[in-house]
């Protein structure tokens, strides 16, 4: 642990992406032992992801923006509001262009299927990527609430809940008749994309500082408006939904917890 503590941000951001990659990886490879997972597991998963990464949103995301832009002497509801409301905006738009995508091409062959399946999970990886991004460069700046362990947190939500992300795809794309590396192939896919926008978003931080709080708080509206959109309505499909109730508000304590702690 001290040997990923005293790496450079672009390095960390580098191994906590490749790490959100592998657990993509991992869920994707489900298709090689499944036909179908528990929906009661993988329900549970997203609820406890919905809550860690809630709590992210404020306690590594938002509450560090408003730190910084104090510390520029920034307009601090003005900044949030742009940068919060830029991040949702964002993830809608991109919504809309996907649905008229997937209307235009509803005739299409299996692989343009397959292709319009990965991209509906990659679209919302890119923010998450650049939140993590973020995160770690953020703890550059000494502000509050900006600290590799709150990162490091961050990274593990986002991970959890890609688990049932590369699994959402592969297993479909095996049911309808896709080979198994090729589901695999395809459910692995998706992750990459943070890797990418993680080093961007770290690399942004780092040289252009005046963005960090904008970019933080850009990183929260989209995360929220993915827990919001999918996260949450998925885990409350279940029949348990109370139960599903209690393991988002678990996920949101435990991330609480650790990042409160450990600041």
């Amino acid at each position: 642990m001290d040997y990923f503590l005293n790496l450079n941000p672009i390095i960390q951001t580098l191994y906590a992406t490749i790490f959100t990659f592998l657990v993509t990886a991992l869920g994707a490879s489900l298709v090689f032992f499944f036909k179908k997972v528990n929906k009661n597991i993988l329900d549970a998963m997203l609820g406890i992801s919905a809550g860690v990464m809630i709590a992210a949103s404020f306690f590594s995301l938002l509450n560090p923006a408003v730190s910084m832009s104090e510390n520029l002497n920034m307009n601090v509801w003005l900044v949030l509001f742009i940068g919060f409301t830029l991040g949702g905006i964002l993830l809608y738009v991109t919504g809309i262009i996907f649905d008229r995508l997937l209307i235009k091409n509803k005739q299409s062959t299996s692989l343009k299927r397959s292709i319009m399946l990965v991209l509906s999970i990659t679209i919302h990886n890119i923010p998450e990527g650049m939140a993590v991004g973020v995160a770690f460069a953020s703890t550059m700046y000494n502000i509050e609430g900006a600290t590799t362990y709150a990162a490091i947190m961050l990274a593990l939500g986002i991970g959890i809940q890609n688990f049932p992300e590369g699994s959402a795809i592969s297993l479909p794309l095996r049911r309808e008749g896709t080979s198994r590396f090729k589901s695999f192939f395809y459910g692995s896919l998706s992750g990459i994309v943070e890797i990418i926008s993680g080093i961007i978003g770290a690399l942004l931080v780092l040289k252009i500082r005046i963005l960090l709080p904008y970019l933080l708080s850009f990183a929260a509206g989209a995360m929220i408006y993915v827990v919001i959109e999918e996260l949450i309505p998925e885990s409350q499909s279940n029949e348990k939904k109370d139960l599903m109730a209690l393991f988002t508000l678990i996920g949101f304590s435990i991330m609480m917890i650790l990042d409160v702690a450990l600041s």
